[in-house]
């Protein structure tokens, strides 16, 4: 009995984690303008 009332007290928590998550929304993040800087490395 004390792990099924463990287990429903785990889930009811990661259920609130995920309601809390999903509150605070999308972060607003932007994308670099400038681009990435790659070079290939040369071929033996």
């Amino acid at each position: 009995m004390r792990a099924l009332i463990a287990a429903a007290t785990g889930l009811a928590l990661a259920f609130a984690l995920v309601l809390a998550i999903s509150a605070l929304g999308t972060p607003s993040g932007r994308t670099s303008p400038k681009p990435l800087l790659t070079t290939v490395p040369a071929h033996p």
